[in-house]
């Protein structure tokens, strides 16, 4: 158990343990994507979208080409929604609380960047028709409306090595996912079966 004198629970303690907020952290803050927050959008392939609801919390990746989050203006994200497990976990958040994070990514960058706001769902035709890849258009469209803009500062990335080739943990180290979900499943999936259709399955069914 926790000691409660150890355990940090209001703002006062907060401040004392770090002190005052740096001028600089508070001037890249802004409510709309400046158009150099907008270069990092164009730039990113990669983001993860946090939400709450009903069902609790939810971060998960989305990704693409980069720029596949649009910037319809500078007060506007568009975030197509492709298939996937179905889960929708993100989605049925938003149906009750509209609140969005985004945590954009960009290989070999170390600064990252956050968007937080408010996301509507719609499958409206054009909207639909503009995001579609090979002919096949997104389940949804995400209309973000922005509210909180900044970059984040290179440290994490840089303390984690997370572009560092020389810090890539071997695929083989790891379980694989077929291995995970036999053990979850008390071996009703064949992992070896569902490792070796993986790949294919995947490929074919990205958009």
């Amino acid at each position: 158990m926790l000691d409660p004198k150890h355990v940090i629970n209001n703002a006062d303690q907060l401040a004392a343990l770090y002190g005052d907020v740096a001028e600089v952290s508070q001037k890249k803050e802004i409510d709309f994507i400046h158009p150099l927050y907008q270069a990092l959008i164009q730039a990113s392939p990669f983001a993860v979208l946090a939400t709450s609801g009903d069902g609790g919390l939810d971060a998960s990746p989305r990704g693409d080409a980069p720029g596949f989050v649009q910037v319809q203006d500078e007060k506007t994200l568009l975030l197509p929604e492709r298939r996937g497990n179905n889960r929708v976990d993100s989605l049925r958040n938003l149906l009750t609380d509209p609140r969005v994070a985004l945590f954009f990514m960009i290989p070999g960058v170390g600064e990252t960047l956050r968007v937080n706001g408010r996301a509507t769902i719609t499958v409206e035709p054009e909207l639909m028709e503009r995001f579609a890849v090979k002919g096949k258009p997104p389940k949804c469209v995400l209309v973000i409306e922005v509210e909180k803009v900044f970059f984040q500062c290179a440290r994490a990335i840089k303390r984690s090595r997370l572009w560092d080739e020389q810090a890539t943990q071997p695929a083989a180290t790891l379980p694989s996912a077929g291995t995970i979900l036999a053990a979850l499943s008390n071996g009703s999936v064949d992992a070896k079966r569902y490792d070796d259709e993986l790949p294919g399955r995947q490929q074919d069914t990205l958009y």
